[in-house]
This record gives C-alpha cells, sequence and structure tokens, in this order.
C-alpha cells in the first residue's frame, strides 16, 4: 500500500529552485514529476533495518552558498590531505556543499575530448549527452522514495563524459566538502565511458565539520559501453549526525569492464546500495568493499550483481569490522539470468567483530536460473582469530598492537585496489582512527 509523505519541498519551490540555477523547461518538468512520484512511492528495503526510523525527507533549509576556492591551498587542512598542492595540471573536482568550488583538467584530457563539470551545468550544456544517459537504464526515477527524491532535488554533483576510443590514463578526482549543519545533499554523479574508452575515477565524500548534520543522498550512475573500462573508487567519510542514502549503480556493454573499490566510513547511519548489470556479453565487473562501524551507528550495505549476457565473470569481496555497540549488515547478491550461460558469479564476506555488543551479519545470496553457470560463496563472522593474535604477540608486540596490525590485514585487499596514493593514505588513516 502506498502512504502519502509530506514533504520539505512542494512542486513550487522546486520550480523556483530550477529557475534560479537557469535549467531548461525538460528538467524542470523531471524535477516536478519525481517530486509528485516520491510523495506517493515507498521507501527501499533494507534487509534487518527498518528505515521508517530514519529520516531521509524532511530538513530545514535547502540552498547553501559557498564561495569557490582560489587556489587550492585555501582548502580545509583534511581536503588538502587528498590533493597534490604542487600539480596543476590534476584532473580534479571539488565541490563545497552543494556549489562547485574547483576545477582543474589536463591539457591533455581536455584533448581528448573529456567532459567533466558539475551536473547542473552539464544539463545546461549538454543536455543530449544528459538526456541519453541520465537515470534512464542504471537508476530509474520510479524505484522508490529516495530515487525519486534525488531526481527532483538534486542539487549537487558531477558529470565525467569520456568519448569513444579515448584512454585515460591519470585518475580523474572529485571531492565533496561536507560542513553545512542543516541543509541537505542530494547529489548525483554521472560516468559515462563511451565505445572501447577506459578512465579512472575516485571520489571522496569528507565532512569537514564534525558538528555537520542532515541528510545525504547520493546515486552514482556509472555506464561503460562496448569494450570500455571504468575503474571506480571512493572513500565516504561523512560526520555521525548525516543519515546517508548512497546508490552506486553500474551498466556494462559488451565486454565492458566496471572495478569498484569502496572505503565505507561514515560515522552516521548509512544505507548503501552498489549494484552492476552485465548487460553485454562478456562484461565483468568486481566489487571490493571494506567498512568500519563503530559507536551505535547502523550500517546497512548491500552489493549485488545481476548477470544477463553471456559469459560474464563478477566477484563480490566485502571486509567489514564492528565495534562498540554498532550494527552493520552486509548482503552479497549475485544472480544469473535465464539466457547468461557460461557465467561465473563469485563472493566473499567476512566480518570481524571486535567488542560484545558489536552486531555483524554477513549473507551471502546466488540466485541462478542458468545451468551452464559456475557460482559460489563464502562468509563469516568472528573475532579477532587467537591464533593469529598469539603469534604475533610472541614476537613481542603487544596486545593492542598486534589487533591493530590484523585489522589493517583484513582490510588491505580494498585499501590496495584504491589508484590515488593520498585516497589510500586518507583511508588507511580513517581506518586507524575508528578501530584505534
Amino acid at each position: 500500500m502506498l502512504v502519502e509523505t509530506k514533504l520539505s519541498m512542494d512542486q513550487q519551490d522546486v520550480r523556483s529552485f530550477s529557475a534560479e540555477n537557469g535549467e531548461p523547461d525538460w528538467f524542470t518538468a523531471f524535477r516536478v514529476h519525481a517530486l509528485d512520484l516520491a510523495g506517493l512511492a515507498p521507501m527501499p528495503e533494507a534487509d534487518k533495518t527498518k528505515l521508517n526510523k530514519w529520516n531521509f525527507t524532511q530538513f530545514t533549509g535547502f540552498r547553501t552558498e559557498s564561495a569557490a576556492y582560489r587556489s587550492l591551498n585555501e582548502l580545509p587542512e583534511k581536503v588538502k590531505a587528498l590533493v597534490n598542492l604542487e600539480n596543476a595540471e590534476q584532473n580534479l573536482y571539488i565541490q563545497h556543499n552543494q556549489q562547485p568550488a574547483y576545477l582543474s583538467l589536463s591539457d591533455d584530457v581536455k584533448a581528448k575530448g573529456v567532459i567533466l563539470t558539475d551536473i547542473l551545468t552539464a544539463v545546461k550544456e549538454y543536455p543530449d549527452l544528459v538526456k541519453k544517459y541520465f537515470m534512464k537504464d542504471a537508476v530509474k526515477v520510479d524505484e522508490h522514495k529516495l530515487t525519486a527524491l534525488n531526481a527532483a532535488l538534486v542539487n549537487g554533483g558531477v558529470f565525467l563524459y569520456v568519448p569513444k576510443n579515448a584512454v585515460i590514463e591519470a585518475p580523474i578526482q572529485t571531492i565533496f566538502i561536507h560542513d553545512h549543519e542543516t541543509a541537505p545533499l542530494f547529489n548525483h554523479v554521472l560516468v559515462v565511458a563511451d565505445d572501447n574508452s577506459a578512465v579512472t575515477y575516485v571520489e571522496n565524500y569528507i565532512s569537514v565539520n564534525d558538528e555537520a548534520k542532515g541528510i545525504v543522498n547520493i546515486i552514482a550512475e556509472v555506464i561503460a559501453g562496448s569494450n570500455a573500462k571504468i575503474e571506480f573508487g571512493a572513500v565516504d567519510t561523512l560526520a555521525k549526525d548525516v543519515t546517508t542514502y548512497v546508490n552506486r549503480r553500474g551498466i556494462t556493454g559488451r565486454d565492458a569492464q566496471i572495478e569498484w573499490a569502496l572505503g565505507m566510513m561514515n560515522d552516521g547511519n548509512t544505507i548503501s546500495d552498489n549494484t552492476t548489470n552485465l548487460i553485454g556479453d562478456g562484461s565483468v565487473s568486481h566489487t571490493k568493499t571494506v567498512a568500519v562501524s563503530r559507536g551505535k551507528q547502523t550500517q546497512n550495505f548491500t552489493t549485488r550483481i545481476t548477470h544477463f549476457g553471456k559469459n560474464t565473470e563478477s566477484f563480490i569481496l566485502k571486509h567489514g569490522v564492528v565495534k562498540d555497540a554498532a550494527t552493520a549488515i552486509f548482503n552479497g547478491i549475485g544472480k544469473i539470468e535465464h539466457g547468461a550461460s557460461k557465467s561465473d558469479a563469485e563472493q566473499e564476506s567476512r566480518v570481524l567483530m571486535l567488542s560484545e555488543k558489536a552486531r555483524g551479519d554477513a549473507n551471502p545470496m546466488l540466485l541462478i536460473d542458468e545451468d551452464d553457470v559456475m557460482a559460489g560463496h563464502a562468509a563469516s563472522v568472528g573475532r579477532v582469530d587467537p591464533v593469529q593474535l598469539y603469534y604475533l604477540m610472541s614476537r613481542g608486540i603487544s596486545k593492542n598492537e598486534a589487533e591493530r596490525l590484523i585489522i589493517h590485514g583484513f582490510l588491505a585487499p580494498v585499501v590496495a585496489q584504491l589508484p590515488i596514493d593520498s585516497v589510500k593514505k586518507q583511508l588507511t588513516e580513517v581506518i586507524e582512527r575508528k578501530v584505534r
């Protein structure tokens, strides 16, 4: 049964916001239609998590104003650690709350026809490309209340387009800085690699103010054309009073590849949906996720890879650490549709619990509708291995230091996959801080 929800904004608010941005009529109409859907649509389902107790719809204030950074030296200290302050040629986009704050693209990347801009500028300057991909195949506006709200209220995000046959060697990095205490962030990221292209994209969501509060609703659509390759890395470190919905979804063409490396380090309640649909024959997706949950937070992580094409391959690897009175739920779903013969779906979920009140669930699922395939899964939930602990302590290492080393080794398979050294270092430091 659909139940109408009173939202913090109405049609006139949405029309006014769209007009202030100078958006074309088609996008205004899209927003208004999505808002109508959001009023009646159900919340997404999350296994063992009661989302009706979480606030995703009520907020005070909507629009924020933030000044652009004239140079990287003006960045907050936490953010400076993520960038190369001496490199003016790095491929970098920075957003402060909802506002574009810095953009740099190397001459080499520009010469290859790459487009990197904020999402609302893309709507105005590249309407044909945005219309072709925005909430068409990866994420649908009418899936549930939170996708509809993102479509209706999108106030931040980025558009990255890599044209056919363009191979981008250097990573493209985006940083979304969040420090506002009330205004919500409805961020939409659209990454498209056209046929025979390749790109590495890494994003950071970072709260530089521990007092930051509110709602963050993130959708990332990642589309790889035929024989294209996208490496997608992310590290999320939002504050404890921020409630986060994040939906990162990929679509592959024939012989395409999407590689995910995700560090889920938020301190607040989080629901994460990472889905890849292997549409084209011969396409591949590997998803590696690490998460640390602490305090009293609840985090729900669902990773799903669905095989539609023949000879497709997937691997899901999830390692989580849970401490204090936190709850973390890891759902892994490998699905092979009828007709996706010769496909291979594998997954592994491991949860390490560090305290008596911590709760961790690892739920691997295989849904197979085809005979000529391979599939397998492994899962474990437990405490620090006493044999490993004894071995390290027998070498003169203290118990606390031994536990720290074991945890870092446990999470290393994903940390090592991040392609930007500064981001890799940041993730390592966040893990250190959260498990200390």
